[in-house]
């Protein structure tokens, strides 16, 4: 048999590395395409405090014996409403809202954590990811939030998009402003929520930030950038989960490391807005300004 189609094959015999490959593609996918909102809207730092806002609900359901998804599930959904409730009236700035609640939810997950006395060994799946660990159950439960954001993303397309970059002329529309930002909120907390296993807390907002700051050095349309951040982000979780395989390690930070990879490439070749592109452009203009030695005086 074919060696390279040996090691492609090889891993997928193992029913652990199925789900766990279906897990990837579909958290790669989902954070790429609601981080495109998060790269635009300059709200990288609400998806690192939404995946740390997480953790009392995580802490109870694990004081409690409930089911930790659930727990996380409901605090990220808490934490986004209150940043919404916070900023909403304007005395307040989103990012001073964002920055009370991540810190006063982390500080109240940290407490609740540390009467455990276990939790160091229970809760490393959540804080560090376990993409091989994910069961069939957890596989539909993904499957059926991620499908639920990704429909209200086309289906509020046009809305999401008049509130991301022309808030007066959605507001000329009359559209519901404060429920379409609570909306996006919630999304996005739905989002984290879902990487938890594949990524963990720690890596939350690289998945959600990278892929689409990838798609963004390459093209300048929103649709376009969404397929385009998806591609990466489903590329990204099934390299990455090959390099965990075969080389043993972490498999959270392997997808992350080669999304990384991706976007130091855009960053480096992209056309337009690439470093080596812009160097080439500058040498040009450079030579072209340049004296003709030869030109008579």
């Amino acid at each position: 048999m074919n060696p390279l189609l040996d090691t492609i094959l090889a891993p997928m015999g193992y029913q652990f590395m199925q789900h766990g490959m279906l897990a990837s593609i579909l958290v790669g996918v989902l954070c790429a395409v609601v981080g495109c909102y998060v790269v635009l809207r300059g709200m990288a730092f609400l998806g690192d405090a939404l995946a740390h806002a997480i953790l009392p609900g995580v802490a109870v359901a694990y004081l409690f014996k409930g089911d930790l998804l659930v727990g996380a599930l409901v605090a990220a959904i808490l934490a986004a409403l209150a940043i919404g409730a916070v900023s909403r009236h304007g005395q307040v700035k989103e990012d001073t809202a964002i920055g009370i609640v991540f810190a006063a939810a982390l500080a109240l997950g940290v407490a609740l954590m540390s009467s455990a006395k276990s939790y160091t060994t229970d809760l490393t799946h959540i804080l560090f990811g376990n993409v091989l660990g994910v069961g069939e159950r957890d596989l539909w439960l993904m499957a059926g939030l991620a499908v639920a954001v990704l429909l209200v993303v086309v289906l509020l397309y046009k809305e999401f998009l008049l509130i991301s970059f022309d808030p007066m002329l959605a507001a000329t529309q009359q559209l519901p402003l404060g429920l379409l930002r609570n909306l996006m909120l919630v999304l996005l907390a739905l989002t984290v929520v879902i990487s938890l296993q594949t990524v963990g807390i720690g890596l939350v907002a690289a998945m959600l930030v990278t892929p689409a700051a990838t798609a963004y050095l390459l093209v300048r349309r929103l649709p376009a950038m969404m397929l385009i951040s998806a591609a990466i982000g489903a590329a990204s979780g099934v390299a990455g989960l090959y390099l965990s395989f075969y080389i043993n390690v972490a498999s959270g930070a392997a997808i992350v490391l080669v999304c990384t990879g991706f976007f130091l490439l855009a960053y480096l070749f992209a056309p337009q807005r690439g470093i080596l592109w812009g160097l080439k452009r500058r040498s040009s203009a450079g030579a072209n300004s340049a004296p003709d030695p030869n030109r008579a005086a």
